[in-house]
């Protein structure tokens, strides 16, 4: 089996994690679970597909430290005054894009399509601060026929 490069899981801090999760669960008609390993409170929403997708939400103000071999130490610093980052993730959706827009909205979650020049994405704000892009199946298919080398350098010399 020929290895590729993908990102298996990532993690953000929100204020309410069993909500984020459900909500990125919704998305991916997969499942949110309590994620107790490093932090109470934690939940981890899994996609359910052949790659394990997952990602991890942690209470906000938990901090990631180096730990002892094999370890992290998590210690949870409530409220901790950093809500916004220039961090972000694009996932995939089998939903439609109105059907990603109505969950957000049933979520209470900002969304809107954006157009980023040679893709489009549907921005979600968890919290109103962590953004992530979510592609439905049509936006899923602009993203891999421009995200080659050759489609940024054209996009590039276009701009």
């Amino acid at each position: 089996m020929k290895a590729y490069p993908m990102i298996f899981h990532t993690s953000i801090a929100s204020d309410n994690p069993e909500a984020a999760a459900k909500f990125f669960a919704k998305l991916w008609n997969g499942r949110a679970y309590p994620f107790p390993p490093f932090a109470d409170g934690s939940w981890i929403a899994m996609a359910g597909d052949e790659r394990n997708s997952a990602i991890e939400i942690y209470p906000r103000g938990s901090q990631m430290h180096w730990g002892d071999r094999d370890s992290i130490e998590v210690q949870n610093v409530a409220g901790a005054p950093v809500r916004e980052a220039a961090n972000h993730s694009a996932i995939a959706s089998p939903l439609s894009a109105e059907e990603v827009l109505g969950c957000a909205t049933d979520a209470g979650i900002p969304a809107r399509v954006c157009n980023r020049g040679p893709f489009r994405v549907i921005e979600v704000w968890i919290d109103g601060c962590t953004m992530f892009e979510v592609l439905p199946p049509d936006m899923q298919a602009e993203y891999i026929a421009s995200m080659t080398f050759e489609g940024w350098e054209a996009y590039l010399e276009a701009a």
